[in-house]
């Protein structure tokens, strides 16, 4: 999967791991390897501009999704559907955030920035796959799938620091017993 963030806020935001949540919600989804993705942070001035041109809606929003290819086609999912046509990668689309905004929506939920933020990229996901919530029942859909995509990234994240927290606590005591170069673990038999 391609993903390619640019992040034009002017806020210092951890980009590895938006795309990490990006990449971890579009396999959770089936989207093809092949699939590529933009992910834009903006300021909350360009986001106003973008939320008034694309929706007719005054003011900033959190997150804006303009899908690209369509996810019907088949062309997306992995499996894809056996008559879609295959090729190159299909383009899943664009995803606009915006990080002022996401500021003020963690504070007043209580979590960090960049979870608020992780939220927002699985979010934009969903709708670049066609999920919305303009209904009752598509919200109810959209925001389970979104939960239990978020729970399980958030699970990984913490099982993968364990993993390097570990190997880089291993690394220290192997450095401190004289056994922490290539050469000194061949000759350990």
């Amino acid at each position: 999967m391609g993903i390619e963030i640019c992040n034009e806020s002017g806020a210092a935001i951890p980009e590895a791991s938006i795309a990490a949540a990006a990449r971890f919600a579009m396999d959770r989804m089936g989207v093809s390897l092949l699939a590529e993705l933009s992910v834009l942070l903006v300021s909350s001035r360009v986001m106003a501009d973008l939320h008034e041109r694309w929706m007719d809606l005054p003011g900033p929003t959190d997150v804006l999704a303009f899908p690209m290819d369509d996810a019907e086609e088949g062309s997306l999912l992995a499996g894809g559907k056996p008559d879609s046509p295959s090729g190159g990668p299909a383009l899943l689309g664009d995803i606009v955030l915006c990080p002022e905004v996401a500021r003020e929506q963690a504070l007043a939920a209580g979590h960090s920035v960049l979870d608020e933020l992780h939220l927002l990229t699985v979010h934009g996901v969903l709708h670049l796959l066609g999920y919305d919530h303009a209904e009752p029942a598509q919200e109810c859909e959209m925001f389970a799938l979104q939960d239990r995509i978020l729970e399980e990234f958030r699970r990984a994240d913490r099982a993968s620091r364990r993993r390097i927290a570990q190997r880089d606590a291993d690394t220290r005591l192997l450095g401190v017993v004289g056994l922490d170069g290539p050469e000194e673990s061949g000759s350990l038999r």
